[in-house]
């Protein structure tokens, strides 16, 4: 059945945009999506299709790039919502933290003006865990929706800074400028789950380096983990709950799980790809030596101090959701689709 509300989704071809063009079809929306080039919408169609979607008469494209003001104006007309997805990208570190930083906050504070102009209803903003809990380091409480990163926290990467600060000025802007405009945000922890097709979240980097035997051995990083299907869900419900105004979501399954975890979960469970995959465990100490004089092991550093101890209750309770994958499920299917497009060296 054919809904009224016209939904924008930003950056159709990420593994969250896609994976919210598929349910929003599913549940009869009208979709429009904007991808950084035109050609780019091919993709969309063949994992759609592939996956039996296959009546696109409510689903269309529009060139938009979060760094350039072309064509977002054309993008927001009729639409009763925007799905803030789109995050700028960048594969290599750069000399300048502010050269990721800028392109983020940038991006959506444009997202916010040309919604807010447009008479768009609400935003839905695709943030992460990275901006609430990386410096809650208190294990005695729950990490709640209410604990902010602190962006000056050492060793917090440059990716997790710069989601942090776009977040706190998606806020400034509809404290300042945003009038009419409703804002609610998802804040996600690892992102797994069955794959649409092979474009998947910076998360399965960690998948990755445990199947393909680089990681010789394991930190005992704890993780939280999310399902995409239960993100899909979560980032619609916050769309369309009049509660959901003003307020932040944390995206998670229930519980923690190590790596080390993880790589027992994959030896047991799918033995058939994870004949590299090591257990050898990485001790405490020699992270916390190595964060002297390496950056990657400082982060390592910040993930072994902070809390992972954290409340889905939020969500739970204001929007009536409840995971349907379990944190196990999530990486299962995750790597199952990384065995089905042939991601696994």
């Amino acid at each position: 059945m054919k809904k009224s509300a016209t939904v924008l989704v930003t950056g159709g071809t990420g593994f969250v945009g896609l994976r919210l063009i598929f349910t929003l079809l599913q549940q009869g929306y009208t979709v429009r999506t904007t991808v950084r080039q035109l050609s780019s919408k091919d993709k969309i169609i063949a994992a759609l299709s592939e996956h039996g979607i296959l009546d696109l008469e409510q689903l269309s494209f529009i060139e938009a790039e979060l760094t350039d003001d072309r064509n977002w104006d054309a993008a927001m007309q009729g639409s009763t919502y925007v799905l803030s997805v789109a995050s700028p990208v960048f594969f290599d570190i750069p000399e300048d933290e502010n050269e990721a930083i800028r392109p983020a906050v940038e991006g959506i504070r444009r997202v916010l003006k040309f919604a807010q102009q447009a008479g768009v209803k609400r935003v839905v903003m695709t943030s992460n865990f990275g901006a609430v809990g990386f410096s809650q380091t208190d294990k005695t409480r729950q990490t709640t929706e209410e604990d902010w990163t602190d962006v000056h926290l050492k060793g917090l990467s440059v990716y997790e800074k710069s989601k942090t600060l776009a977040e706190k000025a998606a806020w400034y802007f509809i404290r300042t400028e945003g009038d009419s405009l409703e804002l609610a945000v998802i804040n996600a922890v690892a992102i797994y789950g069955p794959a649409l097709d092979a474009h998947v979240s910076g998360s399965f980097h960690l998948l990755t380096n445990l199947l393909n035997g680089s990681m010789k051995l394991v930190p005992n990083i704890p993780l939280n983990v999310v399902d995409i299907r239960d993100v899909a869900e979560l980032h619609i419900r916050a769309m369309i709950t009049p509660e959901a105004n003003g307020q932040r979501f944390i995206a998670a399954a229930d519980g923690q799980i190590t790596l080390p975890g993880i790589a027992a979960l994959l030896k047991t469970r799918l033995p058939e790809v994870s004949g590299k995959v090591s257990m050898r465990r990485l001790p405490d100490l020699l992270v916390r030596f190595a964060a002297l004089f390496n950056r990657k092991a400082r982060e390592g550093v910040v993930f072994l101090n902070m809390n992972r101890n954290i409340s889905n209750a939020k969500a739970r309770q204001a929007l009536g959701w409840k995971p349907i994958a379990s944190q196990e499920e999530a990486i299962l299917t995750g790597v199952a689709s990384m065995a089905r497009y042939r991601m696994i060296s």
